[in-house]
């Protein structure tokens, strides 16, 4: 075996100089491939007393884990040229402040190697990950303004995820296949989608896009090592009320895929004979079921009973990693990462938007019941259970990705290139074809949010007395506006039919309330070209840049690009700029026209600014980098309090058991099992690439391995105060017995950390009475 290990060492090693000693061809790739690295890390950050980003809603604070969040990477690479950077973030949106941090750390790293050129940062969408980690007052007001923690996290697991693409880059080949999901996604703003010119919307099959572009990794040596996608889809699968850290249904695809190949590898079975009849089968391949008849399996767990808290040095937290134990360490982990693109009006609550009271369908016009909008929501497929409809759509987006993964045998070929320009969007003048052939100047405006912002959508309500399709707001609550700005005449008609809510564009205490000053870019390999956009495009706005864009690089590239060329949008990318609508879909004030910042023009500047870096692309010309986004990280304000200590009753150790499983328990697959323990502030260590809970299997007779960490879907951790100010808090570790668990003895455990008056952290571990499963 040692022989055989380093034989295959020894020829990927030759590979990979073989590799860039080849020639370059005129295309810009090697004649066999281009180089590829991969790489992933975790994101989670703090599980509690954080704001969640997405809903704006300041009662919901994170309280726990569903499953952890990731940076996801690619890199692509001329042998001996350009190269790309695609970081996947299961976060809400890419962050400005984020960013500039990271491109600051590759500097100090690798020189000009990756720079604000060629490295795109995109966030998944998921409202269920720590807030405060963004520049812009509007975007923090909820966590009560910047949260180092969260912030430290992510810039931390970006830059560690490309490090890790960087360090694997070998030669390997990348395949683009795409193809219809018709079911993970539905218009949210039907009516406002109808505003578009009849004739447009004639040459769409959907009001949404159902298409999902997918590229395969396929390293020369080693096969296939990942895959990213594009989709669009938002990441509401988990609603406004829920307070465990989640990626929402993009997330639970990228778990769902990358276990899936796993235990593909792990049995090396072809695809077409692992199959995908459900979720992942991961853990049985780890174990076989026990052949100990129920006697012997109870008094086996008898002899285990619960492990009372124990300090700890420090979590091992490599070693507790369920998915380690699937990888071969002889080969690249592989990573597959579902991103977003046109998302804005697409809803995962497919089933359609009803009121709670009367169960009735929405308002169609407003999204109101009985002319409020606080009672209208979406469904997802699970209703009402939120993470059965996360899962459900996450296994529908991962089925059509493993479709596309296996049948993928269009080969990428052809030129890396990209383009980069920061563009101020508070005043651009542009110039708009009209009807006869005449042209009519038009300008982007300040930014600034409607009063329709306010009422939320049906993923998520607001409250109060607002509601979409609001285009004149009311009296009191411009009185209430009026106490943080006035916004002036020329704003007001600028942004029209927008009621301004908020001037935010023009509010600068203590600090600039909004961007104005925003990234446009472009990514190339081959035929696939990705646009890395810093916000949510709706449906036909997307198709419009899409097209756009397309026509210039078919018009301009010489015979370079056919009719087959892929263009994606890479949304959320890079910075957050909230929405982009039609003209037509602004004038009806929806959520998506109240949020879209600079205008009713928009969506036309950002597609002249997408033609111009397209044709520099194309031509080979630079391209002006434009004004500089300010850096506000030495002027952000926190107003989250820190931990200041943990305590547990007398006579009770961190991580004692609260609450065990019953005695001599058995249950069976689908059960429910739970167990609550003494715990401290998850805010102490967030366990980075470690997990706050673990479920065991007895192996042997003997040794206890890990079998589900706070990374599986099957697996809940929630932590709680029992009053808001307490040092005491404890943690309930929920496991539903998945179908493919094996049969035989388990417990549960914790891990955590607590901080003493002083500050100092001590880490502490405590384990549950064993029990079966049978």
């Amino acid at each position: 075996m040692k022989m055989k290990n380093f034989a295959s060492r020894v020829v990927w090693f030759i590979t990979v100089i073989l590799a860039f000693s080849l020639p370059i061809s005129e295309g810009g790739s090697s004649p066999s491939s281009y180089m590829i690295g991969l790489g992933s890390y975790d994101i989670t950050g703090p599980a509690a007393d954080v704001n969640m980003m997405g809903y704006a809603n300041l009662e919901q604070i994170a309280s726990g884990v569903h499953f952890r969040l990731r940076a996801r990477t690619f890199i692509v690479a001329e042998p001996k040229g350009n190269r790309v950077v695609f970081v996947n973030l299961d976060a809400c949106m890419a962050s400005q402040i984020v960013t500039i941090k990271v491109l600051e750390r590759l500097k100090a790293r690798y020189g000009d190697l990756y720079t604000e050129q060629n490295v795109a940062i995109s966030g998944i969408h998921t409202h269920a990950g720590p807030g405060g980690y963004l520049q812009y007052v509007v975007y923090i007001v909820t966590s009560l303004g910047f949260v180092r923690q969260s912030f430290d996290v992510i810039v931390d697991g970006i830059e560690k995820s490309i490090v890790q693409a960087h360090e694997n880059l070998r030669s390997g080949s990348i395949f683009v296949n795409k193809g219809e999901l018709l079911d993970a996604g539905v218009s949210r703003s039907p009516s406002s989608y109808l505003n578009n010119p009849a004739a447009e919307r004639s040459r769409y099959k959907y009001d949404v896009d159902k298409e999902m572009t997918l590229i395969k990794f396929v390293d020369s040596y080693w096969g296939p090592v990942g895959s990213f996608n594009w989709f669009a889809t938002h990441g509401t699968s988990m609603s406004r009320t829920n307070s465990l850290i989640s990626g929402d249904n993009k997330g639970a695809a990228a778990r769902f895929m990358e276990d899936w190949f796993e235990q593909r590898t792990s049995k090396n079975l072809n695809f077409n004979e692992s199959g995908i009849d459900s979720v992942p089968r991961r853990v049985s391949s780890l174990f076989q079921d026990s052949n100990i008849d129920s006697n012997e399996l109870m008094k086996l767990a008898d002899s285990f009973q619960s492990s009372q808290g124990q300090p700890v040095t420090r979590l091992l937290s490599s070693s507790k990693r369920v998915r380690s134990a699937l990888r071969k360490p002889d080969r690249p982990q592989f990573v597959s990462a579902f991103c977003q693109s046109n998302c804005g009006d697409v809803s995962p609550n497919v089933l359609g938007a009803f009121c709670n009271d009367t169960g009735l369908p929405c308002d169609f016009d407003h999204s109101t019941c009985n002319g409020k909008n606080e009672l209208c929501y979406g469904r997802g497929p699970g209703y009402p259970d939120e993470f059965e409809s996360t899962r459900i759509i996450g296994e529908r987006q991962f089925r059509k990705a493993v479709e596309l993964f296996d049948k993928a045998t269009e080969k990428l070929k052809g030129k890396i290139r990209y383009r980069h320009a920061y563009i101020d969007f508070s005043k651009l003048k542009l110039s708009i074809p009209q009807a006869g052939g005449s042209i009519k100047m038009v300008e982007t405006c300040p930014a600034a949010l409607g009063f329709a912002f306010a009422a939320g959508t049906t993923d998520g309500p607001g409250a109060f007395d607002f509601k979409q399709g609001d285009d004149q707001g009311n009296a009191f609550w411009r009185l209430v506006r009026n106490v943080l700005r006035t916004p002036t005449q020329e704003q007001i008609k600028c942004q029209h039919p927008k009621p301004v809510l908020l001037d935010t564009g023009e509010m600068k205490q203590p600090y600039d309330w909004a961007p104005s000053i925003v990234p446009v870019q472009i990514l190339q390999i081959g035929q696939l070209v990705v646009l890395s956009v810093p916000a949510e495009f709706t449906t036909m706005a997307g198709r419009r840049l899409r097209e756009a864009v397309k026509t210039v690089l078919i018009s301009e590239g010489k015979g370079e690009f056919d009719r087959n060329i892929h263009v994606v949008i890479a949304g959320l990318t890079n910075t957050y700029s909230q929405y982009v609508t039609t003209f037509e879909e602004y004038q009806v004030q929806r959520y998506e026209g109240a949020s879209t910042l600079f205008g009713p023009h928009t969506l036309e500047a950002y597609i002249e600014e997408f033609k111009k870096l397209a044709s520099a692309l194309i031509g080979g010309q630079t391209t002006e980098p434009g004004p500089q986004p300010p850096n506000l990280l030495e002027k952000q304000i926190s107003l989250l309090p820190p931990v200041i200590v943990d305590m547990t009753p007398a006579g009770v150790n961190f991580g004692d058991v609260k609450t065990d499983v019953p005695p001599k328990s058995t249950f069976k697959k689908g059960d429910m099992v739970s167990v609550t323990f003494w715990s401290a502030c998850p805010r102490n260590d967030v366990m980075t690439e470690g997990t706050f809970a673990l479920v065991e299997y007895l192996q042997d007779h003997m040794t206890w391995i890990p079998a589900y960490d706070d990374d599986d879907f099957s697996l809940r951790f929630k932590w709680l105060r029992p009053k808001k100010l307490s040092p005491q808090s404890y943690a309930t570790i929920e496991w539903r017995i998945p179908e493919s668990a094996a049969s035989g003895v388990y417990r549960i455990t914790h891990f955590g950390a607590s901080k003493a008056l002083l500050g100092s952290i001590r880490h502490f571990t405590g384990s549950s009475s064993a029990f079966i499963v049978a």
